[in-house]
């Protein structure tokens, strides 16, 4: 996306997705976020809609995000609470973090936009330690009559949403990283309909 474009897609987000919040989103992110600890990256951290679901155990998080735009609206977020944050301007192809150097990684609707899934699995799995843990929560393809759907409406979809594709399936991914996925699960998100197929849960660093 180009500048301008990074700017409006920054300022619709939050208020594009405070419908799908209220109907259950949040409670996921809370879920998901709320009993981890010590030091967590978050990849794609957008305008840092997670920040506020971090428990009191976490130390430190080290939230990486591509736009600029989405990162000052982070940055400006994580003022308000008194959780150590520090929001990075980076690809989730190349993390600015030592190899080893973190407990969890997190994911929430990140997978589907990355330029290139597997070498952003690849860098997750080089930051965590070993028997580290990476939260996610992304939307993933579906099946059948749902996938034939995603494929029809991809065309209009990917631009309007940020370079969203509705039809990856990370598990594979994860799988051929060096990730332990018997602990995710397959789920109906609160998203719009080609969106609402999902994906929850931990994978552990083999």
């Amino acid at each position: 996306m180009n500048s301008v474009v990074q700017r409006v897609f920054a300022a619709v987000y939050d208020p594009m997705l405070a419908r799908v919040e209220r109907r259950g989103l949040a409670e996921l992110r809370r879920h998901l976020l709320g009993s981890i600890d010590g030091e967590v990256v978050e990849i794609g951290a957008g305008t840092g809609a997670n920040l506020e679901h971090y428990g009191d155990r976490v130390r430190r998080v080290v939230a990486v995000e591509p736009s600029p735009p989405m990162a000052d609206r982070a940055r400006r977020r994580r003022l308000v609470g008194k959780l150590d944050v520090e929001v990075v301007v980076a690809p989730a192809e190349r993390l600015p973090l030592a190899d080893a150097s973190v407990d969890v990684a997190v994911s929430t609707l990140v997978l589907c936009s990355v330029r290139d899934v597997a070498a952003s699995l690849a860098e997750v799995h080089r930051v965590l330690r070993p028997g580290g843990r990476f939260v996610l929560l992304e939307h993933v393809a579906g099946e059948d009559g749902m996938l034939r759907l995603q494929r029809f409406v991809q065309p209009v979809w990917k631009p309007l949403a940020g370079g969203c594709h509705l039809t990856r399936d990370p598990l594979p991914s994860l799988r051929a990283a060096g990730f332990d996925v018997a602990d995710l699960r397959h789920v109906r998100l609160p998203l719009p309909g080609p969106a609402s197929p999902g994906l929850v849960g931990t994978a552990t660093r083999l």
